[in-house]
């Protein structure tokens, strides 16, 4: 048996989950913050077993797709025309940690 800590964007969550669960997979969703941007992101736990990783791996993949993004960086110390400049980046994807489980109890 596996767990699978998918760390996705906000954006994505939602997407990720209902897609999961049409699949038969359960999940629970834990609200965390971090990265880059200092932006919402979602853990998604998923136990199951070996055999079914690479189909829970596939989903993610397909549903977490990386978009560019508009973001406003500004330069204090520069204070004519340029000082918000608006450039590209790449945001979304996910980062997956697969994690092996010696047990497993649901009281």
């Amino acid at each position: 048996m596996k767990l699978i800590l998918a760390i996705v964007q906000d954006n994505d969550a939602n997407r990720l989950t209902k897609a999961l669960g049409k699949d038969g997979f359960r999940t629970t969703k834990l609200a965390t913050t971090g990265g880059f941007l200092k932006s919402g992101n979602t853990t998604i736990m998923i136990g199951c077993e070996d055999n079914v990783v690479k189909d829970a791996l596939d989903i993610i993949k397909n549903e977490c797709s990386e978009r560019m993004k508009k973001s406003s960086t500004s330069y204090p110390m520069r204070a004519n025309k340029d000082y918000f400049n608006m450039s590209k980046i790449e945001v979304g994807g996910a980062t997956v940690f697969i994690l092996p489980i010696d047990a497993f109890y649901q009281f």
